[in-house]
């Protein structure tokens, strides 16, 4: 399961609207590299569901697509968006994080 809280949602959208208009899909990735082991993606996709995505919850008109291989990495994984005096960013609230960096998106998981 992946989720959004309604402060992602509406920054999703907003960004959706200037970006890609016409894509529906927001594709979640994990790459390896940054100041953990791993990162977090965050792209619109205006492509169709490849062989071994998984599709999550419905928002509206957009849809969350995650590859097998990223998936593993972020099960149960709530994204949030929060605004402070330094600007804005996504937040990632995610169960199997054993490490994270203080950017917010380079994290590690136990092996």
């Amino acid at each position: 399961m992946i989720s959004l809280t309604d402060n992602a949602l509406l920054e999703i959208k907003r960004l959706k609207s200037q970006l890609s208009p016409h894509g529906n899909c927001l594709r979640i990735r994990v790459s390896e590299g940054g100041c953990g082991d791993l990162f977090y993606q965050l792209g619109f996709d205006d492509t169709t569901v490849a062989s071994g995505d998984r599709t999550f919850n419905h928002y509206e008109d957009l849809v969350i697509i995650v590859d097998e291989d990223s998936y593993k990495y972020i099960e149960n994984l709530v994204v949030d968006y929060a605004e402070d005096l330094m600007g804005g960013a996504f937040q990632y609230k995610n169960p199997l994080v054993q490490n994270h960096c203080s950017c917010g998106i380079s994290f590690s998981i136990p092996q």
